[in-house]
């Protein structure tokens, strides 16, 4: 049968990217795991994965005190035909899965899933912005993207986070 002849369209391939941090439980093996199942997905396959890298917590409490233990960070690289807001809720099933509560913004976690690119799509929608918004904010995630993909993180991207602590944890 030729292609769209069912009446679905196919969504074209895409490599995404999506960032992955927890910091309660066994984050480590949180992380890992969840590397496993991005590459589980259905029309989906991890390309790269990124280091695990160590960052304290951005949230602070109303003392100015980290709010919980540090993170693990990670970064993959995701081929997938999943349409962007589908590869979204399966990312958070994943969360939900791995035990992720959203008590207040910010909060610790178990897991977090979070969509920073989709090829080249830009989308403003009510529940997903890509780019991710506050990627280029963030150590925890321009350092293991530009393990996996150099050309999409500047030196001078790299520079203006330079002043976050992230410790590589493997190799």
């Amino acid at each position: 049968m030729p292609a769209g002849a069912s009446g679905k369209e196919t969504t074209p391939q895409v490599t995404a990217y999506v960032a992955l941090g927890a910091n309660l439980g066994d984050a480590e093996a949180t992380v890992r795991q969840a590397m496993d199942a991005l590459d589980r997905l259905p029309l989906s396959r991890v390309l790269r994965r990124s280091s695990l890298y160590r960052t304290a917590p951005v949230a602070r409490d109303c003392a100015g005190r980290a709010d919980g233990p540090d993170y693990i960070n990670a970064v993959v690289a995701l081929d997938t035909r999943l349409p962007a807001l589908d590869l979204l809720d399966r990312l958070q099933a994943l969360e939900l899965a791995a035990g992720r509560e959203r008590p207040y913004p910010d909060a610790p976690r178990t897991l977090d899933l979070d969509l920073l690119l989709y090829g080249d799509a830009r989308i403003d929608s009510p529940c997903l912005s890509v780019p991710h918004p506050r990627m280029m904010q963030r150590a925890f995630v321009l350092v293991p993207l530009a393990e996996i993909a150099p050309g999409l993180v500047s030196e001078a991207q790299l520079r203006a986070v330079a002043n976050q602590a992230i410790t590589r944890v493997d190799a």
